[in-house]
């Protein structure tokens, strides 16, 4: 039996799947930690790590004996029934963290979905039914079913998915004046991404943070942070909502927390949890077995001693590293970001810069217009950080 070359797979795969992402010009085949190799066994170090989901790396023994062990007892079972694996998993998420309730979903679209949901009924319960307004921000990004697309900006650039729910409004990320003109007594929740992803990886401003805090408090509105990217370790803390000293009501999870395996989670405080009841919300595969016993092997590894300070120590290589380059070269224009999620921008086009950097051995995505996102597994050492900012700097210099 002869197998299709890359080139076949490639447009293969154009003629005969809905085209949602322009194809790479490479196929990838299997992982090891922080490397990735393609079907012509080429290696690359892989500061994509599927857009910050590959938190443990690639084939992470832990991860690996987990799912041989649970798929082998038990993969699914209706949401109804309890199990010891969603049970340990729900219990681990709330011992560490501030929150008191967890509803599992399977991705992070699904987990805004359910916050936004879970604020417009605490709001009905609690204020009224005219109180179901959301304040978003612009250049956010929260997924892209209807309820979380309708609270993304591009909701402003794609109008033939509308109409989008109403009563979405959008502020200017760290501008509290922004947020506090659009508050009124319909306000019932605000969204917000600690670090914006798709947004050029922008962290929000410690006394803009905490004004919204302090605003929300005030107002009586349900404070949402969205944790997706920026959770679980990618700050060097376990939840993002920790490196800014500031607890939301309610939290959108994923991406990292499966590192890899397909899972979610909407963490609330039970003031706001407890307004969804029997048959307001639900899932088929959120909180099954597999996930759950997932989600407790990622999150003991992240609690493992020495993991979240190896995040800081390494995150100080890479923006030491990066202010070198931008020193010693004028292709950076500015570095943004924080823990291990950094964003980089340049004055050359950022399409090509990605080929390049793939080219030599590096890959990595795109966030907003031109920015160059490296969100690397967590568990990235020293040396390939020096690897990785030597990879940029050769491949900057070959751009002039």
């Amino acid at each position: 039996m002869t197998h299709p070359n890359a080139k076949e797979i490639i447009e293969r795969t154009k003629d005969i799947l809905v085209m949602t992402y322009n194809p790479q010009p490479v196929v990838l085949d299997r992982g090891e930690g922080c490397y990735a190799y393609d079907t012509d066994g080429k290696k690359y170090l892989d500061f994509a790590a599927g857009i910050a989901v590959a938190s443990l790396g690639h084939a992470n023994p832990a991860i690996l004996k987990t799912l041989k062990k649970q798929a082998g007892r038990l993969m699914a079972c209706q949401a109804s029934y309890a199990t010891q694996e969603k049970l340990e998993a729900a219990q681990l998420l709330v011992d560490h963290s501030c929150f008191d309730m967890v509803y599992f979903s399977n991705s992070g679209t699904e987990s805004v979905e359910a916050s936004l949901k879970c604020a417009r009924k605490w709001a009905y319960d609690t204020k009224g039914p005219h109180c179901n307004e959301i304040i978003a921000f612009r250049n956010s990004f929260h997924g892209r079913t209807y309820g979380s697309a309708s609270v993304t900006e591009k909701r402003h650039v794609q109008p033939y998915f509308g109409p989008y729910i109403e009563g979405v409004h959008f502020a200017t990320f760290n501008d509290l004046n922004s947020v506090k003109a659009l508050v009124s007594d319909k306000t019932a929740a605000i969204i917000v991404e600690p670090v914006q992803g798709e947004g050029g990886l922008t962290p929000a401003e410690p006394a803009f943070i905490k004004g919204l805090r302090k605003l929300c408090d005030e107002k009586n509105i349900c404070l949402i942070f969205d944790e997706v990217q920026a959770g679980f370790g990618r700050l060097g803390t376990l939840n993002a909502y920790e490196s800014f000293k500031v607890e939301p009501d309610i939290a959108a999870w994923a991406k990292g927390m499966g590192s890899g395996f397909p899972v979610g989670a909407m963490a609330a405080k039970r003031k706001f949890g407890s307004a969804i009841v029997v048959g307001t919300h639900g899932t088929t595969y959120g909180g099954n077995p597999l996930a759950c016993a997932v989600v407790s092997t990622v999150v003991k590894q992240m609690l493992k001693r020495g993991f979240l300070s190896n995040v800081k120590k390494v995150s100080k290589v890479m923006f030491e590293g990066l202010a070198q380059l931008q020193r010693e070269s004028n292709k950076i224009t500015e570095i943004k970001g924080k823990g291990l999620m950094i964003g980089v921008d340049t004055n050359t086009k950022c399409g090509d810069l990605l080929l390049a950097l793939q080219k030599n051995g590096l890959m990595a995505t795109k966030a907003g217009n031109n920015t160059l996102r490296l969100t690397p597994p967590l568990i990235l050492k020293e040396e390939q950080a020096h690897e990785a900012l030597s990879i940029i700097g050769k491949t900057l210099k070959e751009m002039d």
